[in-house]
């Protein structure tokens, strides 16, 4: 099958998926629309389909305490914030403080900002001060540094609680071997070291560039 027929498939059960999911709504397709004319790196942000699966998972486990890492310009966030309950809060955080204004706009807009928790600075740094417990955890951020961020905050996850890890198929490129780049390399890592975490239970989920689904276990083995 040549590429060019691969991308035309790809195109058509996007579109299908899309026209068969609630429909953006009109704040975060403009998000959308202003981060593709802003941002280097557009490609980063969640968009429809996984922030509509966020959302609906979040309103299903009435989650109260969400940790995000890797802000990006805050879609996800919004979704997550649309989803808690009245004194649910969400944590997100984000090394790219340039971005702040933009994203803080959105948060403003959207109506949400009181529930978010908008944190600039080095994860690494920042999870150990948050004296909470997560019902769930989104890690989005730097990809090498995954498992340094899933140490730091297993512990303060709930027993039965979630975390979702973004990019695990990292463009398709952690099954193929002649890709040994940094990063494939570290995403690679990072998703057998889950596969034999006793402590939790895992589906790795072909939602855009993967999505690994992960709940920590009520008693570890």
């Amino acid at each position: 099958m040549s590429k060019e027929y691969e991308n035309f498939i790809d195109d058509i059960l996007l579109d299908y998926i899309e026209s068969h999911s609630t429909e953006e709504p009109s704040l975060l397709y403009d998000l959308k629309r202003q981060t593709y004319l802003r941002t280097m790196m557009p490609r980063m942000i969640s968009g429809n389909i996984q922030g509509q699966f966020l959302r609906l998972f979040v309103k299903a486990l009435k989650a109260e305490r969400v940790l995000e890492i890797g802000t990006f310009t805050g879609y996800a966030t919004i979704c997550f914030a649309e989803s808690l309950s009245g004194t649910g809060k969400i944590f997100t955080i984000d090394i790219n403080e340039e971005l702040e204004p933009f994203v803080r706009s959105y948060f403003e807009k959207s109506g949400f900002q009181n529930k978010i928790i908008y944190k600039i600075g080095d994860a690494s740094e920042i999870i150990p001060q948050l004296n909470e417990k997560w019902d769930l955890v989104f890690l989005d951020a730097d990809k090498e540094n995954n498992l340094k961020y899933y140490e730091l905050f297993f512990e303060q996850v709930k027993p039965g609680g979630f975390i979702f890890v973004d990019n695990v198929l990292w463009n398709n490129k952690v099954f193929y071997k002649e890709h040994n780049d940094k990063i494939t390399t570290k995403v690679r890592e990072f998703n057998q070291y889950i596969q034999q975490d006793s402590r939790v239970e895992n589906v790795l989920l072909p939602i855009r560039d993967g999505l690994m689904m992960i709940r920590k276990k009520e008693i570890a083995f």
